[in-house]
């Protein structure tokens, strides 16, 4: 049967080991994309730090110009960015070549950072209620400047009234670049007293790389305890721990998600593979359970379709196979009848010759017609779903009643039993004693002068072992005896009796029981040993 063929184990686990490569292709490249994206959100982070860091000044001097009049914009900038070292110009936005995403930042009080061909940094800041931005064009920073935008800020500081000052410290502070009224420590006052001329002092904390800056300032700051900047720090990308600690989580998380996926997937082809053996093995009546309309639910369907058309095919030519047989058995019977009465009308022996010679071929075909039902009917058991009815038996007594029926027939055999214990089996009787019988049969249509017939228990099995001093079975042909109507030539062949199905219901009736049938060379008598072994079972029901 084809169905023996369906989803074979090998495929199975062929194609799932193709599955699990590609999903650890797939692994590698999630890996690859974790770097990536993890790079790419570092980039931003240092661009938004960047970004905190240059809001500060450029804040600062937006809001300056947007307390002064247009002429007196131009030199103020020219001041300033000659003290500073920047480059600082004002732009008309209409034209300035911005995106709409650089335009829209700008509009929400953002700065722009940004590196010039030339490597030097440039910042654009709107200016408060207009439409022109402020420009600033510079190198790396240096302390100078850093100095140089204390005192600006200083200076802008000291002509506020206490309550716009905090204010405006409120809006220019961020976590990049702190600034406090007040926050001046007492060494760095000391240092203030001791050098009346000091107004900003620098210093750096070797700890963490950062820079505070510490303004005496000029006036009401100068009142309230000076002003501190910072510390300013240099931006850190997360460390190799943490992203090696991220990367690692990420892959984790997507492994237990793939495996979850895929181990269901493999459960529900397996149930798949599990149903094509039970049918295979001729269940014919197993389905799947169809649960979803993925592919795996429709493959379920058009497996059961399959089954379904196939179990309908089988049950069709079972029920003609037993039609014709039953037809075939009314003309058989009245071809016997006629052969009878043309026997008693005569006495010329040479015409009841042939007569007995019609009969026995008649016989022949009875025989024949009964061995073809009784192969449909165990067929039949395969494409109904219809099991046997196990019982617990005697098998030595099973064997002892199989011999004793076939002895007479084989006067010139020598057939026997191998003294030993009872054995108990768990069987369905009427077939098994068919099974054991075409064995007992066929050993002695090609035996020369004995059949040995020995049971034997072993562990979790029955065995009957049948055996005899024939030509044997070739190598070659131990697989093929077991098809309908197979024939070997030499000596077993139709010239030795036998229709080619009894052996083919014997592997039947031992598939049926869990059991197989299989045959080699007898070591004791030199011919063929055909073996049955069927598993000793609980169930009272096949």
């Amino acid at each position: 049967m084809t169905l023996a063929r369906l989803l074979p184990r090998t495929l199975v686990d062929s194609t799932f080991l193709r599955v699990y490569a590609l999903l650890a292709l797939a692994l590698v490249l999630a890996f690859g994309l974790s770097l990536s994206a993890i790079s790419l959100v570092d980039q931003v982070r240092r661009e938004q730090y960047q970004e905190r860091l240059a809001e500060v000044p450029m804040t600062l001097f937006a809001q300056r110009l947007g307390t002064m009049a247009r002429a007196q914009r131009a030199a103020w900038l020219a001041r300033l960015g000659e003290r500073l070292g920047i480059d600082l110009s004002l732009h008309a936005s209409d034209n300035y070549p911005l995106g709409y995403f650089e335009r829209l930042r700008l509009s929400q009080g953002h700065t722009l950072v940004s590196r010039t061909s030339s490597g030097n940094w440039e910042l654009h800041h709107r200016l408060p209620g207009e439409s022109r931005l402020l420009r600033a064009e510079l190198g790396d920073v240096s302390e100078a400047q850093l100095l140089a935008l204390a005192r600006v800020l200083g200076a802008w500081l000291g002509k506020m009234d206490p309550q716009a000052r905090q204010e405006r410290l409120s809006d220019l502070s961020n976590p990049a670049v702190p600034l406090t009224l007040g926050g001046v420590p007492p060494d760095v006052e000391e240092r203030f007293e001791q050098v009346p001329e000091l107004d900003v002092v620098a210093r750096s904390h070797p700890a963490d790389g950062a820079l505070s800056l510490y303004l005496r300032g000029p006036g009401e700051v100068r009142e309230t305890g000076g002003l501190a900047v910072g510390p300013l720090r240099a931006y850190r990308p997360p460390s190799v721990q943490v992203l090696s600690l991220v990367v690692v989580m990420v892959l984790g998380v997507l492994a237990v998600v793939i495996y979850l996926i895929v181990r269901g997937v493999e459960s529900r082809v397996t149930r798949l593979e599990q149903a094509a053996t039970r049918i295979a093995g001729g269940h014919l009546d197993t389905r799947v359970k169809v649960h979803s309309g993925d592919f795996l639910g429709r493959l379920g369907m058009a497996f059961n379709g399959m089954a379904e058309q196939v179990q309908s095919l089988l049950r069709a030519q079972q029920d003609m196979t037993r039609a014709v047989s039953h037809e075939l058995r009314t003309p058989v019977a009245r071809i016997r009848f006629a052969v009878q009465m043309v026997e008693d009308m005569t006495d010329d022996p040479a015409v009841r010759r042939q007569l007995r010679g019609a009969d026995g071929d008649i016989a022949e075909l009875d025989a024949l017609v009964d061995e073809i039902l009784t192969y449909a009917r165990l067929d039949s058991h395969a494409v109904n779903g219809a099991g046997f009815q196990f019982e617990p038996l005697a098998a030595r007594a099973l064997a002892e009643r199989v011999i004793a029926s076939l002895d007479g027939l084989h006067a010139h055999l020598a057939i026997e039993l191998v003294d030993g214990p009872e054995v108990e089996a768990t069987a369905e009787p009427r077939y098994l004693q068919r099974a054991l019988q075409n064995l007992v049969s066929n050993a002695c249509r090609h035996a020369v002068s004995r059949v040995r017939v020995s049971v034997e228990g072993e562990p979790g099995l029955v065995r009957f072992d049948v055996e005899d001093d024939g030509p044997g079975v070739p190598e070659r042909a131990r697989h093929e005896i077991f098809k309908p109507f197979a024939r070997l030539d030499d000596s077993r062949d139709r010239r030795s009796g036998g229709y080619g199905l009894g052996l083919s219901i014997v592997q039947r009736v031992m598939a049926w029981h869990g059991g197989s049938v299989v045959v080699d060379t007898s070591v004791v008598l030199g011919g063929a040993r055909f073996t049955l072994l069927i598993p000793w079972q609980e169930t009272s029901h096949g």
